[in-house]
């Protein structure tokens, strides 16, 4: 179990972090949480209460157990303490022996009884983000303390384009979105969520591009490194693209769905999903990491029908989903009314483009013409998107 309190953990300065700081004289939690440690390949600095004794004289069982799992950690070398650590980690038993720290950002409550009342109160006390419970946060735990160890700044800001209808241009809208991004110089990841859709990469014009596809990925169940993903993934137009590839794997377990979506944000810039109307276990999973999710709807009554069927759908584990409307127009509707019959924000008109077909047949991806219509829909969205990123504090390039 997770719960949040307040903020985001502080975001990281560039390069490679010290690790976390832990702070507990409980064995069998201190055991765990080195142990997440290694899982997450990152060292951390551990102290018994506040910062001030240093590791260098650990009780008995302290010692034993940090260097059965991981090597000794050298305050010399990773100078932290409670103020200057990327993250800490304070067991429930030390709650209060911390309550006098100074506040900030990135403070986690780790403790093991479920059922304990009493532990949001002691968060509080201690101004933590964060109450996790083991071993059901585990793996939440391991992605955050990844991302100390990669020394990640501000996560990717996470787009997901879904169609109202079948052939409701949502592909192509991810593509272009896509192109735009790698061409304005944002890191950027291509992520083909539709198993049944053909594969991204085909219309990318990149089938026979070397890298990795999902089914290569089915198995991952713990961290998945953010820079050996994107390094084992085809390079397309200057982006990565994960996509399927043409064999009968279908499905992808939600656990390495989460792994994989988890590593790409870690690397920052900008990740686009393309996602199916259909919800499973794996597509949850990726909703519930996604920043913004576009619906794009054709301008006609029995597309919009569908697309409320979609957005109830999506809007379950989505809180930002935004209507994108595609002409041309059936009597009485326009971009307005379309958003209004759905409930959702516009996030504007997609446009049409004239070659588009034959500019793909021709190998050539959807957003290439930098001046067309589609792709100053496209620049204008990140604009604003990345732009309410900032304003908010959240995740963006």
């Amino acid at each position: 179990m997770t719960g949040t309190i307040t903020h985001d953990p502080p975001p990281a300065a560039g390069g490679r972090q010290s690790g976390p700081l832990i702070v507990t004289e409980d064995p069998d939690l201190l055991d765990d949480l080195l142990r997440l440690c290694a899982a997450a390949g990152a060292t951390p600095e551990v102290h018994h209460s506040l910062p001030g004794t240093p590791l260098s004289t650990p009780s008995a069982f302290t010692a034993a157990a940090t260097s059965a799992t991981t090597p000794a950690p050298s305050a010399s070398a990773r100078p932290t303490g409670w103020e200057a650590a990327p993250l800490v980690l304070v067991g429930d038993d030390a709650a209060r022996r911390v309550r006098g720290a100074v506040r900030r950002r990135g403070v986690v409550l780790v403790g093991r009884d479920q059922d304990d009342s009493g532990v949001w109160q002691r968060a509080v006390e201690i101004g933590a983000d964060h109450v996790l419970m083991l071993p059901d946060g585990e793996q939440w735990l391991v992605d955050r303390i990844a991302d100390v160890a990669e020394g990640v700044g501000r996560p990717a800001l996470t787009v997901g384009v879904i169609g109202g209808r079948g052939g409701a241009g949502a592909s192509t809208l991810a593509c272009a979105l896509a192109v735009t991004s790698a061409r304005e110089g944002l890191r950027t990841l291509l992520v083909d969520a539709d198993p049944m859709g053909g594969g991204l990469d085909v219309l990318l014009g990149g089938e026979t591009a070397d890298g990795l596809r999902w089914p290569a990925f089915a198995a991952s169940r713990g961290r998945v490194g953010g820079g050996a993903l994107e390094e084992s993934l085809p390079e397309l137009h200057s982006l990565r693209v994960l996509s399927w590839d043409r064999g009968d794997c279908v499905a992808v377990p939600p656990q390495a769905v989460r792994a994989v979506l988890a590593a790409a944000r870690r690397r920052g810039g900008t990740v686009v999903v393309d996602l199916p109307r259909r919800i499973d276990d794996g597509v949850a999973e990726i909703l519930a990491q996604l920043d913004v999710g576009l619906l794009v709807v054709p301008a006609e009554l029995r597309a919009v029908a569908a697309a409320g069927r979609v957005a109830a759908a999506v809007g379950m584990v989505l809180r930002d989903l935004r209507v994108a409307v595609r002409g041309p127009y059936a009597s009485g509707l326009d971009d307005r009314e379309v958003a209004r019959l759905l409930g959702l924000p516009l996030a504007g008109e997609v446009p049409a483009e004239s070659g588009l077909l034959r500019a793909t047949e021709s190998r050539r991806p959807p957003g290439t013409p930098s001046r067309g219509p589609l792709a100053r829909f496209c620049r204008g969205f990140w604009e604003r998107a990345l732009a309410e990123s900032d304003g908010r504090g959240g995740s963006a390039a």
